[in-house]
């Protein structure tokens, strides 16, 4: 573009010197003589013209190739660059990754070393423990086992109704053997040619004495069905057996009534001695069971503890006037002890649950003692001075890695 400038303001001088000869009517030949020279110095020009339109191509071509080969080279230098880079980074990358990687396995190393150590003092601690605990579980089993066996034995001898009935005339006999005196009671009393278990030998008019019936009963099928049906929550068998054991208390308090109560031989009312405390709260707990006895059959029932309690009331009753004119005296005193009773009865029960409490606490350790074992019967036992250099002494263990200074 340059060049073609450069040209055109040649051409326009070379024709204003053209104009000027003409102006200045110069002669023709003096006038083809600059044209001529005019005509080589145009040639010239655009030989020159050309040469340095040319030397400039080659010029433009030859920075271009100088400029492409450069950002060739910048573009080659900067990818090596960048490689290695990309190179270095790599390599600190894997350095800072192998370095923590180290100190992690040192950190865990150290770690697993002291949680060995504290795991090896706990299972040490908690094994001796076991081993305490577990002597004295062993001991209350024995103890367990003996009283399983001699329950069992009892059962057996429960399960028939004659010897039951022996065993409940037997305990009523030893309770009234500790309470009152050989002349106070009689055993196989007879009134009116039936023979009641004992009587009780009370001040009256006739004949001085006036007996106090007391038979013992013993509906055991009806109460072990109900105390079944109680542990398996059972509340429409609950329901069943509750009233059985009802209609066989009303059916015994009737006999004992139709039997052996004959005033004036007899006081006015009986004792039915019911010989579990179990079954005799079991009756207490009962409805309205406990009244109707009283009112409709004129029978107080008894268990062994509240017999015990009744005896010692009626010693009161020997310093009094015949009982005959004081039965209702007696009576209310009696309605007192069943208040007694009652309390007493709460307390048993409470007392049970207690026991039934610590009945499942056993059962658990006894599970608990189980697992544990099975889980260290793989674990090693170490020697002595072994587990002292491994757990240190006792004062070494108490403080733990927190309280260490650092």
């Amino acid at each position: 573009m340059t060049l073609l400038i450069i040209i055109s303001v040649l051409a326009a001088v070379n024709i204003v010197l053209l104009l000027v000869l003409v102006f200045r009517k110069d002669s023709g030949e003096q006038i083809k003589s600059e044209l001529v020279r005019f005509d080589e110095r145009f040639s010239n020009l655009n030989a020159t013209v050309f040469k340095t339109e040319q030397a400039i191509r080659d010029e433009a071509r030859t920075n271009r190739e100088e400029i492409s080969q450069a950002l060739k080279n910048s573009s080659e230098l900067s990818e090596q660059k960048l490689e290695n880079i990309r190179r270095s980074v790599e390599q600190n990358l894997k350095t800072i990754q192998e370095d923590n990687s180290k100190k992690l396995e040192q950190m865990r190393a150290t770690v697993d070393e002291k949680l060995q150590s504290t795991l090896e003092k706990r299972i040490g601690e908690s094994f001796t423990q076991v081993s305490e605990r577990l002597e004295s579980v062993h001991k209350g089993l024995g103890e367990m086992q003996k009283l399983a066996s001699e329950v069992g034995n009892l059962k057996s001898v429960l399960s028939n109704i004659k010897t039951r009935g022996t065993l409940g005339e037997i305990q009523l006999e030893k309770i009234l053997e500790q309470i009152l005196t050989p002349e106070q009671y009689e055993k196989n009393a007879k009134i009116d040619g039936k023979v009641v278990e004992f009587g009780i030998k009370l001040p009256g008019k006739e004949d001085g004495v006036v007996l106090l019936p007391i038979d013992s009963k013993f509906p055991l099928s009806e109460y072990e069905k109900l105390v079944g049906a109680q542990e398996q929550a059972d509340k429409v068998l609950v329901e069943e057996f509750g009233k059985s054991l009802e209609a066989a208390v009303k059916l015994r308090a009737r006999e004992i009534h139709d039997k052996y109560i004959s005033p004036p031989k007899t006081t006015d009312f009986a004792v039915m001695f019911l010989p579990m405390e179990g079954l005799y709260a079991e009756v207490l707990r009962r409805p309205g069971l406990f009244d109707c006895l009283q009112t409709q059959y004129k029978i107080m029932i008894a268990g062994p503890t509240t017999f015990a309690a009744l005896l010692n009331s009626l010693q009161m009753g020997f310093k009094t006037l015949a009982i005959e004119k004081r039965a209702t005296e007696v009576w209310k005193l009696l309605s007192a002890v069943k208040s007694d009773v009652e309390k007493f009865m709460d307390n048993l029960e409470k007392v049970r649950d207690h026991l039934n409490s610590a009945s499942d606490k056993i059962d658990d350790a006894a599970k608990r003692t189980r697992i544990i074992g099975k889980k260290l019967k793989d674990v090693q036992s170490l020697p002595a001075p072994e587990i002292e250099n491994i757990l240190g002494t006792d004062d070494d263990t108490d403080e733990g890695p927190e309280s260490k200074p650092k």
